[in-house]
């Protein structure tokens, strides 16, 4: 399982890359495995508004559909359309072109209820116990 170090991640596994008052979300490694092969994925429209932790986007996978959770609220500045027709970017990289949109955050603060790398490995580990 590759976690980046430059990342924020939700209990629901989703990842945030914080640039400045911007991010770029999506689902983890971790979650793209549990999932199997992707075959659709929704993803937000520009302009849409996604709360953290509520529902921002849908991906089916061979094994089953999957809610994703916005991991920070904002307005959606850019969403990567290139998953309609390749799902299957996200199973191959789920963090460089498997991305699902790009918010511009409106509370910063919400940072502080993601975890940091290692609170995210830890998490997973205890989860196969």
């Amino acid at each position: 399982m590759f976690v980046p170090d430059n990342l924020l991640y939700t209990k629901d596994h989703e990842w945030a890359k914080i640039d400045g008052d911007d991010a770029t979300i999506g689902i983890t490694d971790y979650a793209q495995h549990a999932l199997g092969d992707i075959t659709f994925v929704d993803v937000p429209k520009v302009g849409s508004i996604v709360k953290q932790s509520q529902w921002c986007a849908t991906v089916e996978s061979v094994k089953a559909a999957s809610d994703v959770y916005a991991p920070l609220t904002g307005e959606v500045i850019k969403a990567n359309t290139e998953l309609v027709n390749h799902p299957e970017l996200v199973n191959k990289s789920a963090y460089e072109s498997g991305w699902f949109a790009r918010i511009k955050i409106t509370d910063l603060s919400e940072k502080s209820r993601l975890m940091t790398p290692v609170q995210y490995k830890e998490y997973v580990q205890g989860l196969s116990k």
